[in-house]
């Protein structure tokens, strides 16, 4: 019976944690899966501590404390069982008691767990404003520090932790009162145990008697440990709940699309055509883009300019489909990228952004992540992009260590960085998301002379953040609430006083 014993222990418990990890990574996965895959509208309007806080907090209650809690309540409810089981066939009148003292058991249950679970729900909602904030103080701990405002950050970080607080006080005060109900129901229980065995004496005998005394003794605080552990575990599903709600969230479009796989050598010529094109961030929004006609040639340069909020930024977005179309299309070489799965069209346009991204690691890995080119290339690609000198000064050499986001380097060095890894991938449609905006004149006319020499065979769309550096393009489109307002060469608009890329282009001092 011993070895017996041990060996149902040791399957109960095998079986609990390889049962609860399978389902935790399930969950995981799911979750981050569909946060990955997700739609930029989502991050737009959800922020980031509310989604740390479904991977943080509600991950670590479903791969600790459920899991613990399904152990221990499958414990006791075989306790509960087993003891009223031994109570009853001492003392058969007890299962009578019984019945009534159970409805009590749930209506307390019920009773505390509605209260329970919703503080749950109020204890995480009031958590996640905290995380946002101290992300959003550590990023912007330099201008706190700069504007003397840490004193503000502080009190707000200890009020928001205040208001957590208010909802978690009141859970714990809430267990106090279940644990109160419990034990006295307990105490009950054992009285009418014992009660039964001095009125049944001369039936049952003192035996049977004492048996049905000590297992009363036992039941109460297993019955007792078995309603806190089933309310503990309800109230534990609310994480699975809130991770289910981000697990079911509406991805993006499909990655590939096997019916519609482009060309391997797409896009060949680069021409791009708009057609009716008009998008909204979300639906219910007002258009960002209306009625946007307009064909790009194949090699030809565009600068796209505009007051802020003109749309300027929204049509890089679109054409990487990270916002999709209300109306019309865009047409690449015939195409349409509507039609496309988004790695397809992604992986064949080029874009170097306003704001330069790099990862952890290495200098190779951030050029070339999926190692896909040699060495000989990494390092033409670097002279192109005026870095050679810099990294051949380094003991490491393409190995150079590259912190989180780029840390180690200036931020010239770091659009240099996302230069080079345009150049890598040799497209034929290259975007230009105001590249310039953040780095210094000097950085600016190495970043405009490289795009000129090494993309110009290439179609260049580049949103201008300083006129000067699209003043030798081909055409200007100049935007205003998001419509096509001028369209012409540099030379033609600069003629016409009245036009609005001569106002612009007289405020920044170039006429």
């Amino acid at each position: 019976m011993g070895f017996g014993q041990a060996l149902f222990i040791l399957i109960e418990n095998f079986g609990l944690a390889y049962g609860t990890f399978l389902a935790s990574k399930s969950l995981h996965n799911l979750l981050l899966k569909n946060i990955l895959r997700a739609p930029s509208s989502f991050f737009d309007t959800t922020p980031l501590g509310r989604i740390l806080n479904r991977i943080g907090k509600d991950i670590d209650t479903v791969d600790v404390n459920i899991p613990t809690a399904i152990r221990i309540w499958l414990a006791t409810a075989a306790g509960v069982i087993g003891s009223v089981f031994v109570i009853s066939i001492a003392s058969p009148y007890f299962i009578i008691a019984l019945l009534p003292l159970g409805v009590l058991y749930y209506m307390i249950q019920r009773f505390y767990i509605y209260t329970s679970r919703q503080l749950k729900r109020i204890d995480s909602i009031k958590r996640s404003p905290i995380y946002s904030h101290f992300q959003e103080s550590i990023v912007g701990a330099s201008s706190i520090r700069a504007y003397r405002v840490g004193n503000e950050f502080i009190e707000k970080c200890d009020n928001m932790t205040d208001e957590n607080q208010m909802a978690w006080y009141p859970n714990i005060l809430s267990y106090r009162w279940l644990q109160i109900n419990l034990e006295t129901l307990g105490n009950v229980v054992i009285l009418l145990a014992s009660v039964l065995a001095v009125l049944t004496k001369s039936t049952i005998g003192s035996g049977y008697a004492g048996l049905s005394i000590s297992y009363s003794l036992q039941i109460t605080g297993a019955l007792n440990f078995m309603v806190r552990m089933t309310c503990d575990l309800e109230s534990y599903t609310v994480a699975v709940e809130r991770i289910k709600e981000y697990a079911e969230i509406d991805p993006e479009a499909p990655w590939n699309i096997k019916e519609h796989k482009p060309a391997p050598d797409w896009p060949e010529q680069g021409q791009v055509d708009f057609v009716n094109y008009s998008v909204r961030y979300r639906p219910g929004l007002d258009l960002v883009l209306r009625n946007i006609n307009l064909t790009v040639a194949a090699g030809e340069k565009v600068g796209i300019v505009g007051r802020t909020g003109a749309g300027k930024s929204s049509l890089a977005l679109a054409i990487f489909r990270l916002i999709e179309a209300a109306e019309g299309s865009i047409i690449i070489d015939k195409v349409n990228i509507s039609k496309l799965g988004l790695h397809d069209l992604r992986s064949r346009i080029t874009i170097i952004p306003q704001d330069p991204v790099l990862f952890s690691g290495t200098l190779r890995m951030n050029l070339d992540p999926f190692n896909e080119q040699s060495d000989g290339e990494l390092w033409s690609v670097l002279e192109m992009a005026y870095l050679k000198s810099f990294v051949t000064k380094t003991s490491e050499g393409l190995d150079y260590a590259i912190s989180e986001s780029g840390e180690n380097l200036s931020v010239g060095q770091r659009q240099l960085v996302c230069l080079a890894r345009a150049l890598l991938k040799k497209t034929r449609v290259l975007v230009l998301d105001e590249a310039t905006a953040a780095v210094d004149l000097e950085t600016d006319d190495l970043i405009q002379n490289s795009i000129r020499r090494q993309f110009k065979n290439c179609t260049v769309l580049t949103i201008a953040h300083r006129l000067n550096t699209i003043m030798d393009y081909d055409r200007v489109m100049v935007l205003e609430q998001g419509r096509i307002k001028e369209l012409d060469s540099p030379e033609n608009l600069l003629r016409n006083s009245r036009s609005i890329f001569y106002s612009m282009a007289q405020d920044a001092g170039l006429v």
